[in-house]
């Protein structure tokens, strides 16, 4: 059956809206994806302020609505043809999460359309379907802005934790050491342009966790050596783009380490030829870390699957395709009583945190202590 749905994202500095449908075939569309970028509001304080970036969502958001439901209209689909609304209800900035999920609360509520409250992890986890048609299982490798998990997707809403981050992500690893660089915000492009320029064999950093067997990442200790080779080495741009090198390398190395062990463990449980290895999210746009992963699926017998640049860092394309997805799952549903008012539904909250795998992030937390805000990974 045909759906189409409205997403929203705000969960950071970048407020979005698209229209995706999936045909009678199963055939997805992206018939709209309007972002916002709030690049250079942020830029002169070197990182994401949350009070200008939940108040550049509510000047912003009511007009991208409309320019993402033109669009829309155009590729003949007109805003009686959405079948449900579908917004980032976590993790992420809680301001900027309120702000897209009122929003959505609010035209759901208009329109009496379901309301699905995605995991914006969920909808970087099934953005690789936008443009390839990829089975379940496969194994993924997110890697966004704070995030960096190898998880094992069985399906929609079926998420096994493999590994996770102990402390900084792959993508703050970037961004706080170009910052430590002075090469402004965002930092993980800057840092990648200078690397180009740089030899990656010029510095040695060290290598987290060698003893440890399992999936887990950790960039906190590569962050400060590169702090400590940056004051006390880095005398001429030539250093400065060596170590940007080294440290992109290092930070590619370690992804590539864990993603092996991650993919021995897939294959021994699912006995299945050729296997999806897919990368999501910001860092997946890095064409070192992509080429070096590309590489090891070819060699573990894995397929690579990336989605487009422009799916990888944060959109609502894919936020509307996790909520098509679940709303999917909802009508095929035994119990699904045809009630277009609520689902997940107009009394979803906004999460700060929501792990994907939330089983095990209660039982096996990385950090001993959840507070407040729930467990973190």
């Amino acid at each position: 059956m045909s759906l189409c749905v409205l997403g929203v994202e705000s969960s950071c500095d970048e407020t979005a809206v698209a229209v995706v449908r999936r045909g009678d075939d199963g055939t997805v569309e992206v018939l709209s994806s309007v972002i916002h970028s709030q690049v250079v509001k942020h830029a002169v304080y070197g990182g994401v302020v949350p009070e200008i970036a939940a108040r550049s969502h509510v000047e912003t958001i009511d007009d991208l609505a409309r320019l993402a439901l033109s669009q829309a209209a155009e590729k003949g689909v007109g805003v009686d043809d959405i079948d449900a609304v579908a917004a980032t209800a976590g993790p992420g900035l809680i301001g900027g999460v309120m702000v897209g999920l009122s929003f959505a609360k609010g035209f759901a509520l208009s329109r009496g359309l379901p309301l699905i409250g995605v995991n914006h992890l969920e909808g970087h986890a099934l953005s690789v379907r936008l443009t390839h048609d990829v089975p379940f299982p496969f194994l993924l490798l997110l890697v966004s802005g704070g995030h960096c998990q190898l998880l094992h997707v069985r399906g929609v809403g079926d998420y096994e934790r493999l590994g996770t981050t102990i402390d900084d992500a792959a993508g703050e690893a970037f961004d706080k050491i170009a910052k430590t660089l002075g090469l402004g915000y965002p930092g993980g492009p800057a840092l990648e342009a200078e690397a180009a320029k740089g030899d990656a064999t010029r510095f040695t950093l060290p290598r987290a966790l060698l003893g440890r067997k399992d999936c887990d990442f950790s960039y906190s200790g590569l962050k400060t050596a590169a702090a400590k080779i940056a004051m006390e080495q880095v005398k001429t741009p030539q250093d400065r783009a060596d170590l940007c090198a080294s440290v992109q390398a290092a930070i590619a190395r370690q992804l590539v380490e864990r993603s092996a062990r991650a993919m021995r463990a897939f294959k021994a449980e699912n006995r299945v030829d050729s296997p999806a290895f897919v990368v999501a999210g910001g860092v997946a746009a890095n064409k070192t870390v992509r080429s070096e992963l590309s590489a090891l699926a070819e060699k573990e017998g894995f397929d690579f699957v990336a989605p487009p640049l422009a799916y990888c860092t944060d959109n609502a394309a894919m936020i509307a395709l996790a909520g098509l997805e679940r709303f999917a799952l909802m009508q095929a549903a035994a119990d699904y009583d045809g009630d277009k008012q609520v689902h997940d539904g107009l009394s979803a909250l906004a999460r700060p945190r929501w792990p994907l795998d939330e089983r095990r992030a209660l039982s096996a937390p990385i950090h001993k202590y959840s507070g407040r805000k729930g467990a973190k990974a």
